[in-house]
């Protein structure tokens, strides 16, 4: 048992982040059991977004998560389930060659000199 106030803390910390963690994996091993079951799209997405959120906790490198959510695409590949489109990734890269337009016109507009200001007596 920790002795100083500040080793105490750590250790209620590291309990919680511990309980947490488990969650996280629970979730992740129950993505999968459900997704070896029935390998649909919809099962697909569920357990990648369980990797990418183990990925986002920093749970799990994001190398280790890439090479798992590989092999689960692999699997639903080989039993003939086409990955459903990312609906998500299509507006942000059309809302960003727009932003990129507007800021170039601002860029290139000439802005008026300033009016000067009469002397102060």
């Amino acid at each position: 048992m920790p002795i100083i106030k500040s080793a105490k803390k750590a250790a209620r910390q590291a309990e919680k982040r511990t309980e947490h963690n488990v969650e996280i994996k629970k979730a992740i091993k129950a993505a999968l059991k459900v997704f070896k079951a029935n390998p649909t799209a919809e099962n697909l997405s569920k357990a990648q977004s369980e990797y990418d959120k183990a990925v986002k906790k920093d749970l799990l490198k994001k190398n280790t998560a890439s090479r798992r959510k590989a092999a689960l695409a692999k699997i639903a590949k080989a039993s003939g389930t086409k990955p459903a489109a990312a609906k998500k990734a299509a507006p942000k890269a059309a809302a960003k060659p727009a932003a990129k337009k507007a800021t170039t016109k601002k860029a290139t507009t000439a802005k008026k000199p300033a009016a000067k200001k009469p002397a102060a007596k």
